[in-house]
């Protein structure tokens, strides 16, 4: 893993869309850690912009962004500065959240809803000395998922698990189908083999479990994929 030497600041950029927040985060990297913030961003697009502009050495990085979310921006900065390190901060930690999280190859997760300042403030001191910090949440949901033998991501593939993600924004078959690019047929067609697979007994239990599972944020194409 990536490590900093701190005979230099770190040099971070923080994307996180509520502005309080950013705040919080920018005075305990730049006064209680000493570190350099480089670059801010409140939504994804923008996220990526800053991102390649300053080549950071960490992002701090909130799932739940307009415009393209954590996940993609991951993807996207992944491609052209793989060495950088990614801490995720966000208010979601479900099954799919971290099943993703933990292909995105992240260096660290804070769980908002269960993480103090001072768990922020050890997991960006881990990451930059070249270790992974993952909440207590993060680490209970994976290890539950792992040891399920008929979990999401071991009985669907990664088109029926993008279609469950589309379920459970509540997108209509014709909206899934305009969006995945295939026919309302095949998207049917999905639909029942995820609820067979899930030992599900109709579309209304689906919805359920999408959202329960946290199937809400917007997953891109080709989610199962191990980023580069």
């Amino acid at each position: 893993m990536h490590a900093v030497v701190h005979t230099v600041a770190v040099r971070i950029v923080i994307i996180e869309d509520h502005l309080m927040f950013r705040e919080v985060i920018r005075r305990i990297c730049e006064v209680e850690l000493h570190h350099q913030v480089v670059g801010e961003a409140e939504d994804g697009r923008k996220a990526v912009q800053v991102v390649l502009e300053q080549k950071p050495d960490l992002v701090l990085l909130d799932l739940h962004l307009p415009n393209l979310d954590g996940f993609g921006v991951i993807e996207e900065i992944r491609k052209r500065l793989p060495e950088v390190m990614v801490l995720v901060l966000s208010s979601h930690c479900d099954d799919y959240t971290v099943f993703r999280a933990e292909r995105a190859n992240i260096q660290g997760f804070v769980d908002k809803n269960t993480n103090s300042v001072a768990s922020l403030k050890q997991a960006i001191f881990a990451v930059t000395h070249g270790k992974s910090s993952l909440s207590d949440a993060f680490k209970k949901i994976r290890a539950k998922r792992h040891g399920d033998p008929n979990s999401f991501d071991k009985v669907l593939g990664n088109r029926e698990r993008e279609v469950l993600s589309l379920v459970g924004q509540s997108l209509r078959d014709t909206e899934i189908a305009e969006r995945l690019g295939i026919s309302e047929q095949t998207v049917s067609t999905h639909r029942l083999n995820i609820i067979r697979k899930l030992g599900l007994e109709n579309t209304t239990e689906l919805v359920r479990y999408a959202r329960e599972h946290g199937f809400t944020l917007e997953a891109p194409q080709g989610d199962g994929a191990m980023l580069p």
